[in-house]
């Protein structure tokens, strides 16, 4: 039986998209998740949503308990995941309020845990392969979907996931660009690592709300900025999200 569950991130921690919503306290092997599970259905189909920088935004991106949160759905019984997060643009034609169906990412984090398989006991090794981060068929539906809504998005896009909370430092940014990324964020290299060794299939929606600080004719990101942007645009997320989910197989 297909059972969704949705990651919000920056600027979708406590959204109202669910129907006969209701809240399940979880508890894992790796603590407590970022928030409570919230039960519901979105055109029919079962999810669940967690925010994964609690419902007030208030966990940093590197305090995250991410293998938590990966946990809590596998063991809710989720079939997929579908995650949100704002990121920064590092090419001038990702424009403010594009989304991003991502396919790949570099991981520049420095101190997070992000393996399932930290040690290895008898017969409990195992190297994830991660050539495809990025599940293919959600991300197929995704850019299906986007298509036939007439949105500004671009179909790939890899993303950097770096510690945070700071932001870039200018050569940074530009060092980024060299490596050929084409955004920028703080979470989303963690989770679908983690996803992969859960074995549930991961898909990420982007929105892009800034430039980072690689263009000198701007100001650099603010998180003010962010928020300005996100919300101007937060409905493409979340339209997107009603769509893909009932033509999840």
């Amino acid at each position: 039986m297909k059972l969704v569950g949705i990651i919000g991130g920056s600027g979708l921690d406590n959204p109202d998209i669910l129907k006969d919503a209701y809240d399940e306290t979880a508890t894992t092997l790796y603590g407590e998740p970022s928030s409570p599970l919230k039960h519901g259905t979105i055109n029919g189909v079962n999810v669940i949503l967690l925010a994964r920088h609690g419902r007030q935004h208030t966990i940093a991106p590197s305090g995250v308990n991410y293998r938590a949160n990966i946990s809590a759905l596998k063991a809710a019984g989720c079939t997929h995941i579908l995650a949100t997060t704002a990121v920064g643009s590092l090419k001038e034609e990702i424009d403010r309020g594009d989304l991003v169906i991502i396919d790949q990412f570099i991981d520049f984090t420095k101190q997070r845990k992000m393996t399932f398989f930290d040690r290895f006991e008898a017969g409990s090794l195992k190297h994830c392969p991660m050539a495809t981060p990025f599940n293919e068929n959600l991300r197929n539906i995704l850019i299906t979907e986007a298509k036939k809504m007439g949105i500004r998005f671009h179909e790939k896009g890899t993303v950097v996931t770096i510690e945070g909370p700071r932001f870039s430092t200018r050569a940074e940014s530009n060092m980024f660009r060299a490596w050929g990324a084409d955004i920028i964020n703080m979470s989303v290299a963690t989770e679908a690592t983690l996803a992969n060794e859960a074995d549930i299939p991961y898909a990420a929606i982007a929105m892009s709300t800034d430039y980072d600080c690689w263009k000198t004719d701007e100001e650099p990101v603010s998180w003010g900025a962010i928020c300005e942007i996100f919300a101007k645009n937060v409905d493409k997320v979340t339209n997107l999200l009603k769509a893909t989910i009932p033509n999840i197989q």
